[in-house]
């Protein structure tokens, strides 16, 4: 973590003169893209609603990292940070957050659009939040090595699109219940996808991505999957993890869409109350490029959260702090 200005070290002395460090807070702002038009709905105009919260004790000292974290559908920025208790982990961690917000608009189930054509090739939505996160780690400082996209269902099938499009923006992607980038490739095969998994290699949508990219691209990724999701097929968890390999310069075995080369870690059962977790990892030079986190009996929710609200799973494991304690270490 870079140390900063002289300036921002005196105004962090003399917060703590004042008497400690400042509570967390909220910050709401809008944001647009020139490219961010809809291919679907082109009438919606680009520019989406966000929040950040900025954690209790936050300074311009350190740079701290930055958690994007994306509501599923049905859901709101709002639903999504009170069901995850993210703002919790954040201040324990001295993590930003960001959130934006789907808007009735451009899609009526507030859906993120990752289905969209324009969306899944870098405009669209991805463009739209990919200018969100450079206004949010400009304004707020943040580590830019260390800004990690994150959603559940329709927002982690949106991370994916930012890791394999924006890979100089987004330095780890972490996909709960979620689908590889360009999966579906229209609203009409969205729900098939979802059910069966991608009809089409989504490596080597990944290879293209990685070839036109300048320099080496290194995008680590973590997927959290339930074997009980009947919303998003197991299958694409595998599909996710075998773009991610080809991401970065994996080489992936050719033909189906999910299969996948053995895992460096052998598969780790951990006992957990109530369910077993299996997890598989792809490493390079010591580095984790690719984690599969595999939970028995999770139906389409957020491992970990609140019980209590739509989409969220009380038992563990506790996606949560996997989350942003993988966000604090850089994605490692």
């Amino acid at each position: 973590m870079a140390e900063r200005s002289w300036w921002a070290r005196l105004r962090g002395r003399l917060r703590a003169w004042r008497g400690g460090p400042a509570p967390g807070r909220w910050h709401e702002g809008r944001a647009f893209a020139w490219r961010g038009l809809v291919g679907w709905r082109p009438w919606v105009f680009p520019r989406r609603r966000y929040r950040v919260y900025v954690p209790r004790g936050w300074s311009r000292d350190v740079r701290a990292p930055l958690v994007v974290l994306l509501h599923g559908c049905r859901q709101t920025a709002a639903d999504l940070a009170a069901g995850t208790r993210i703002v919790r982990a954040a201040d324990d961690a001295g993590a930003l957050l960001l959130m934006p917000d789907q808007k009735d608009a451009a899609n009526p189930w507030r859906c993120w659009n990752w289905f969209d054509g324009c969306t899944a090739a870098g405009r669209g939505e991805a463009a739209i939040v990919a200018a969100i996160i450079r206004r949010t780690v400009r304004r707020c400082d943040a580590d830019p090595d260390r800004v990690v996209a994150a959603g559940l269902s329709s927002g982690a099938a949106l991370a994916a699109v930012l890791g394999v499009r924006y890979p100089s923006l987004v330095r780890g992607v972490f996909a709960h219940s979620g689908l590889a980038c360009g999966a579906a490739a229209s609203p009409l095969t969205a729900i098939t996808v979802m059910r069966r998994g991608p009809d089409v290699d989504v490596a080597a949508i990944a290879r293209a991505a990685r070839a036109a990219a300048a320099g080496d691209v290194e995008v680590p990724l973590v997927v959290v999957h339930g074997t009980a999701d009947d919303v998003v097929a197991r299958l694409n968890a595998d599909a996710l993890a075998r773009q991610y390999l080809a991401l970065n310069g994996v080489d992936v075995p050719p033909g189906a869409a999910t299969t996948l080369p053995p895992p460096d870690a052998a598969v780790r059962d951990e006992a957990a109350p109530l369910r077993t977790v299996r997890t598989r990892a792809w490493r390079r030079g010591g580095r984790t490029l690719v984690r599969i986190v595999e939970v028995d009996d999770l139906a389409h929710a957020w491992s970990g959260g609140d019980p209590a609200l739509p989409f969220h799973d009380g038992a563990p494991p506790d996606a949560t702090a996997l989350l942003v304690d993988w966000a604090v270490a850089g994605a490692r």
